[in-house]
């Protein structure tokens, strides 16, 4: 009898609990500034976590998905419209733990050359030097699989990504719209991407990821949870 009380999981622990305790915490980000330069975002200690993507990978809506709140990223009607960071606190508000950063969508061709340009040295800067990134959260069209602009993305974090001061995640959106077959494809094609930048598995990862049928919310939710209180 001893053994079998030994074994037993409380039911306030386990994946489930995981998940709730995560979303929870997700659920109380909350806008703290807006800035169109490196120069005009706060210094902080806190852990930073930023969402990037192509303009029409589904970014804002992953991230209000993700955080419970219909409007907390501003999804524009016109993809690219969006151009500065975005960011917002988590945790309590008399002690925040985490931030989020709401990066400009990228490769949008309605975009003037101008601002694509200004955004990208922008968003580069800010994956190479913003000292407290602690992750990166990027959005891949599941159907599209990895773009020019996305492997470029992805070279920009690449050194970070090797000394182990960065983790990435790749949320592979819109999931609900493939099949078993087509999603596996999606999946195997992005790990053999992930594998040729030669970093510790452990400091990336893959999650298919839907905001219609909820898909991958609460595995990344416990995963960006995890990486704020490594």
């Amino acid at each position: 009898m001893a053994d079998d009380q030994h074994d037993s999981t409380p039911a306030s622990t386990g994946p489930a609990a995981d998940a709730k305790c995560a979303l929870a915490w997700t659920h109380t980000a909350r806008f703290l500034t807006t800035a169109s330069r490196l120069d005009q975002l706060p210094a902080t200690e806190l852990p930073e976590i930023a969402f990037v993507g192509r303009s029409n990978a589904g970014k804002s809506t992953a991230i209000n998905t993700l955080t419970q709140q219909k409007r907390l990223a501003f999804a524009s009607k016109t993809p690219g419209r969006t151009q500065h960071i975005n960011l917002f606190e988590l945790g309590p508000k008399d002690a925040p733990d985490a931030l989020f950063a709401d990066l400009p969508g990228y490769g949008y061709a309605a975009v003037s050359r101008d601002a694509k340009q200004r955004w990208q040295q922008v968003m580069a800067d800010y994956l190479e030097v913003r000292r407290s990134l602690a992750g990166v959260v990027l959005m891949v069209d599941s159907r599209l699989g990895f773009t020019d602009l996305d492997l470029q993305l992805l070279d920009f974090i690449a050194p970070r990504l090797a000394n182990g001061s960065v983790k990435l995640l790749v949320l592979l959106t819109k999931a609900d719209k493939l099949n078993r077959r087509e999603a596996d494809r999606a999946l195997a094609a992005c790990q053999q991407t992930l594998g040729a930048l030669g970093t510790e598995a452990s400091d990336m990862g893959i999650a298919l990821f839907s905001a219609l049928n909820k898909r991958g919310v609460d595995e990344v939710a416990v995963q960006l949870r995890e990486w704020v209180q490594a």
